[in-house]
């Protein structure tokens, strides 16, 4: 008898010392606390923390196991943890409140102290989904506080088991409201303070699609989301977003700008790509021929596409043969496929001066500028008389 009120006493004064040296540290920790932890050691029912206090922390194994009940993580590793209590002499931290002995007096813990609960989305309901959480209590979450980030392609999310907090605990239990967007928000939080400290304008980093615009993609990196204006999508003209990015592709981009003040911030996909240019050298030749692409017109001539991000210009001056062309739209239409000859490279200045490619090649016909119409009786366009003309001065010259 006296051995065991000695334990007991022993225990009670370990209590105290504990409690008086969390309170002489100024860190005294509150239930609900968020804290980063490192995992000391395993054992078969508690894993031991060090969580910055001078008392150790315990962690119930159970919370770690995955479905053949081997560890998910080993000693040395870090985890956040959810500060329980410190009763008894023992600081108690959980992750989440998962599929254990949880009952009705521990979702009201995990609401007053903000604890994250575990739950399954059992079914769609008016308005939101019905929710099961530890213990088999029943719980309600608006569609609007599900907030499954790039989880768009999910008709139907019913079946699956996300971490909520609870937001609302009334009638003794019998009024549950959960949300898992607070969640998010929180660990989005988060990664925006770890970004702030190391994202850097030039740097390429992954990112997933999560809006398309007209004037551009709508990308999250983890923990900030920023704009991929159609200009930085390609070194070549896109006319259609939708033809080459979707809702929740993942890609690479490089940081364009950060404005951390605002919450602006601009991405380009462009940048991690392959300079075009650092193979037109070796891709084209001055007087060669080559099938290219009418990008687009302006009142001093036509720009060609040679292939993406590469275009060259026919100046209105080298159209008609000779004769002068006062719109270069009497020739050319805009996605037209034509044939053109380059003049010239300037590789420094990024130029390629192109010409109007002859109407024969090597004894072959080279198809010619103008859009091809069914046949009809009239003279046709302006375009199809300068080439008859054209025609009709190399046979005289034969």
């Amino acid at each position: 008898m006296e051995e065991n009120e000695n334990n007991i006493n022993e225990e009670e004064n370990f209590a105290e010392l504990l409690e008086e040296s969390l309170a002489s540290s100024g860190t005294r920790l509150q239930p609900g606390q968020k804290v980063s932890a490192t995992i000391l050691q395993i054992g078969h029912e508690w894993i031991f923390l060090d969580v910055g206090q001078k008392g150790e922390g315990i962690l119930d194994v159970r919370e770690i196991l995955d479905e053949d009940g081997n560890p998910t993580v080993s000693a040395g590793d870090k985890l956040s943890a959810y500060f329980l209590s410190g009763r008894g002499g023992e600081l108690r931290f959980t992750t989440r409140l998962g599929s254990g002995a949880a009952g009705m007096s521990q979702m009201e813990e995990a609401w007053r102290n903000g604890i994250p609960v575990e739950g399954r989305l059992e079914k769609e309901i008016k308005g939101g989904y019905e929710v099961k959480l530890p213990g088999g209590v029943r719980a309600f979450c608006p569609f609007s506080q599900l907030g499954l980030l790039r989880r768009q392609d999910i008709d139907n999310p019913v079946g699956e088991s996300l971490a909520f907090k609870i937001t609302q605990f009334s009638e003794q239990g019998r009024n549950i409201v959960v949300s898992h967007r607070v969640i998010v928000e929180e660990e989005r939080a988060q990664l925006r303070e770890k970004l702030k400290e190391t994202l850097q304008v030039g740097q390429v980093v992954k990112g997933c699609v999560t809006n398309l615009k007209d004037f551009g993609a709508f990308v999250d990196i983890g923990g900030i989301e920023g704009l991929l204006p159609l200009a930085e999508i390609s070194y070549g003209h896109v006319e259609d977003i939708n033809s080459v990015l979707q809702i929740g592709q993942e890609l690479e981009v490089a940081i364009k700008s950060c404005d951390w003040e605002n919450n602006r911030f601009s991405f380009s996909l462009r940048e991690t790509l392959a300079d075009p240019w650092s193979r037109v050298g070796s891709a084209f030749v001055e007087g060669g021929t080559y099938n290219g692409k009418v990008a687009r017109l302006t009142n001093f001539g036509a720009f060609i596409t040679l292939e993406d991000g590469v275009d060259g210009l026919i100046h209105i001056s080298r159209l008609g043969g000779g004769r002068k062309v006062k719109d270069v739209r009497e020739v050319f239409r805009p996605g037209e496929t034509v044939v053109v000859s380059i003049e010239k490279i300037d590789l420094e200045k990024r130029r390629i001066s192109l010409l109007p490619a002859d109407d024969e090649c090597d004894g072959e016909e080279v198809p010619t500028t103008h859009i091809e119409k069914p046949a009809s009786k009239g003279m046709g366009t302006l375009g199809d008389l300068m080439v008859a003309k054209e025609k009709r001065k190399k046979r005289k010259k034969r």
